[in-house]
């Protein structure tokens, strides 16, 4: 059995109970899992030794929500809406049609390309949504390609109606001959329940149907306008509701009630210019929050989830850790993950070294590269940032 030593670390953030922040600690990898965790002057002798040099060792970046497989480019959109143009759900279909156009090598080639600024920001687990094809063989190109990358996988052939179909036909291809070919693919099935999208009895049909064919539910809901998303998403008991921009009271009370995570994407309120969601309200009724960059190109076109962590700090009223916890050990809540997200004795040895002293450095110095090194499960491959 192989082990390798995480040596001379500043901070070591594990989640862990009673100690959740260390200082002047050491860690131990033994078979792809973390071995030990404790001080560094009590750390065992191993294989191999990784200096830290007293920068700050954190869990690997947990990414619950992206849009990463699509090829086109909707700038214009970003341009016209910092004119002060008010976001819609309608640009979806520009980039459904240069998808469908562009083909699963290049589909391929993009995803990877953007899976790599990913991780060389620090995210070690990612979910991946398909939506940008709204027609079976593309719906289920996006999950193959998705697939290659991740096993979180998500059905979203739910994302909004294409032209030249009714919501309602079209929620029957959703849930028929596209979820037949589409199931077998993904690990979770979503819809965008919003005006402009899907309704609430039609976003239950469409999770109802996904549930029965073996996928676990979540949700976009409550991004555009006050609705009754994440009310059926607690009533269904789905894993995660995500966007929550605008939230009333009893919707506060059911999340905290059922445990159901709010997933928060601060990148789309800076790129669409709508009201940041109110962090501190949820976390203070008890709320699992989760943070994820909802990288996509028409609201939220980043790969950062250092810029996120920075923008809930700075917009949405958390704490540095807190916007850590959230984007750590609240992204594997909203995954339904156990063996990430925490540094705690039997987690997967995801785990970043930052060229800062403390995690508070990723909201303290945005737009910085402050990943050092990344060392992730299986392979402990490591990559140097430059």
């Amino acid at each position: 059995m192989s082990s390798t030593a995480i040596a001379n670390i500043g901070e070591l953030v594990t989640w862990a109970d009673d100690e959740p922040v260390r200082r002047d600690a050491g860690l131990v990898i033994e078979d792809g899992r973390v071995a030990w965790v404790g001080s560094s002057r009590d750390l065992p002798a191993s294989d191999d030794v990784v200096d830290a040099a007293g920068g700050a060792v954190i869990p690997g970046l947990v990414d619950s929500h992206t849009h990463l497989v699509f090829a086109g480019d909707r700038a214009d959109e970003f341009v016209a809406r910092m004119a002060g143009r008010r976001y819609t759900a309608g640009g979806i279909r520009t980039t459904v049609a240069a998808t469908r156009a562009a083909g699963i090598d290049a589909l391929r080639g993009l995803a990877a390309a953007r899976m790599a600024e990913l991780r060389a920001q620090g995210t070690t687990t990612v979910e991946i949504k398909s939506g940008y094809g709204l027609d079976v063989e593309t719906e289920k190109q996006l999950l193959i390609v998705a697939g290659e990358i991740t096993s979180e996988t998500t059905f979203l052939g739910a994302h909004v109606v294409p032209d030249g179909m009714s919501a309602d036909s079209y929620v029957e291809l959703v849930t028929g001959d596209m979820l037949t070919a589409c199931a077998p693919l993904a690990t979770w099935i979503d819809v965008f329940c919003e005006t402009g999208a899907f309704d609430v009895d039609q976003a239950r049909t469409v999770l109802l149907a996904g549930r029965a064919a073996g996928l676990r539910p979540r949700m976009h809901a409550n991004q555009l306008g006050p609705g009754p998303g994440v009310q059926l998403g607690c009533e269904l008991g789905v894993a995660a509701v995500d966007h929550c921009t605008y939230l009333s009271d009893a919707d506060v009370s059911a999340l905290s009630d059922t445990g159901v995570v709010a997933g928060l994407l601060p990148g789309v309120e800076f790129s669409t210019r709508h009201p940041y969601p109110d962090a501190r309200r949820l976390l203070d009724a008890g709320v699992r929050v989760a943070i994820a960059t909802d990288c996509n190109p028409g609201t939220s076109f980043t790969s950062s989830m250092p810029f996120c962590i920075a923008l809930a700090v700075r917009e949405m009223g958390m704490t540095p850790t807190e916007a850590l916890f959230a984007a750590t050990q609240g992204g594997a809540w909203s995954l339904q993950r156990e063996d990430v997200g925490h540094l705690r004795p039997g987690a997967k040895a995801d785990l970043l070294i930052l060229d800062a002293p403390s995690h508070v450095h990723l909201a303290y110095r945005p737009g910085v590269p402050l990943v050092r090194r990344v060392i992730d499960h299986p392979l402990l491959r490591s990559c140097e940032s430059v």
